[in-house]
């Protein structure tokens, strides 16, 4: 088979959209900041090392890898997932079940560990991206019959037998990043649009109560007898907007001002009373060393890449490009969105990466091949 015209073509690759690549450089040159205060996942003080500590030297490899795969994602034609859709989704519901059959790795079953590689694997970052290839498919192939029920309903179960098994590790908020990619991709599907409006009161219901919580108009312990009919009471604890990880977040945040404390200059953050400084609070510690002035560039570049990701909507040459781009699209916003608002106090605190910034190879690999496949479909927008 000629690679430049079958499965690969490796030509594609100087068709990408080159914004992009200034944009996610600078996303990983901040990563590569924030880990390098951590020479061993430890506080700052005494530090002796230079800027290439072991956690960023192991976050290199992880981009290096992540720019292999997106490379190759670029090269593939991305009409060819639809033939592999089904066997992409039953492996990763495999993978997911298998969880359960694993040792739990810091008390919750997310990872699987990798005996002879220095990390862990975490299906749920993959099966997000499988969960938009999968309907992608199905609502390409529905296209005629996209407004009947029996589409909602066979969309709904594809996005939600994930949706269950995640929760179930727990993983609440890799679960929730589900809800709001099926949502919109039902909108790009033409699904029915009443279902599609129950869907957006109902997310905005959930947005609402949330949000009362933690505004403190309804106290946190007044709905604890309510809550605990359908939730666990570690679950609803999760709800509670004084515990330590929410305040310290907003510290580390308030302790940057304007400008920030510089680099390794973080005394709060690097005295170890920010939990996760460089996975889930990444926002809050790149805060106080770089202050309101560092988030914000932090911010334009989230908001170039996530533009561009839907720029890629309004040109794909067909309705399956056009599905998949915008699914990709709200699953980069989503992570975003959800992570910034655990760090300012606006949502529970779930977990979610803060993509390519957050320290770890699962989320690093899926990101890339996200923005790989999201290229593969710009590059190929002039085929029909």
């Amino acid at each position: 088979m000629n690679i430049s015209s079958g499965l690969f073509n490796y030509h594609h690759l100087f068709r990408i959209d080159f914004r992009t690549i200034p944009v996610i450089l600078g996303l990983m040159f901040i990563s590569l900041l924030i880990v390098s205060n951590f020479p061993s996942g430890n506080a700052l003080e005494g530090i002796d090392e230079g800027f290439f500590t072991p956690l960023v030297k192991t976050q290199m490899r992880w981009f290096m890898i992540g720019a292999f795969v997106y490379a190759v994602m670029v090269c593939f034609d991305y009409n060819k997932l639809r033939e592999w859709t089904w066997m992409l989704y039953v492996l990763v519901l495999l993978m997911l079940i298998g969880l359960f059959f694993t040792d739990p790795i810091q008390r919750v079953q997310r990872w699987y560990r990798l005996p002879f590689l220095p990390m862990n694997f975490q299906p749920s970052e993959y099966a997000k991206l499988i969960v938009v290839i999968t309907l992608s498919w199905f609502l390409e192939r529905r296209e005629q019959q996209a407004d009947s029920l029996r589409t909602a309903l066979l969309g709904g179960l594809i996005a939600g037998i994930p949706f269950i098994l995640i929760l179930k590790q727990p993983d609440l908020g890799t679960a929730l990043v589900l809800f709001p990619m099926t949502l919109v991709m039902f909108y790009f599907g033409g699904v029915n649009r009443f279902i599609v409006k129950a869907m957006t009161w109902c997310g905005g219901a959930v947005l609402i109560l949330v949000a009362v919580i933690f505004l403190n108009i309804v106290p946190h312990e007044t709905i604890r007898p309510y809550a605990s009919l359908v939730l666990k009471s570690y679950q609803f604890d999760r709800l509670d907007p004084n515990t330590h990880h929410q305040k310290a977040a907003a510290t580390a945040i308030a302790l940057g001002g304007l400008t920030g404390q510089g680099w390794r200059t973080s005394g709060f953050t690097g005295g170890g009373w920010l939990p996760a400084p460089y996975t889930d609070s990444v926002f809050p510690a790149f805060g106080e060393e770089y202050g309101l002035l560092g988030l914000l560039v932090m911010l334009l570049l989230f908001y170039t890449l996530i533009y561009f990701s839907f720029q890629v909507t309004a040109v794909a040459s067909n309705h399956f490009g056009r599905l998949l781009s915008a699914g990709i699209s709200v699953y980069l916003a989503m992570h975003v969105l959800i992570n910034i608002g655990m760090m300012t106090g606006f949502l529970p605190i779930t977990g979610v990466p803060l993509v390519l910034v957050t320290y770890g190879g699962s989320s690093v690999i899926s990101t890339m091949m996200a923005l790989g496949i999201l290229q593969s479909i710009y590059t190929r927008r002039f085929s029909f």
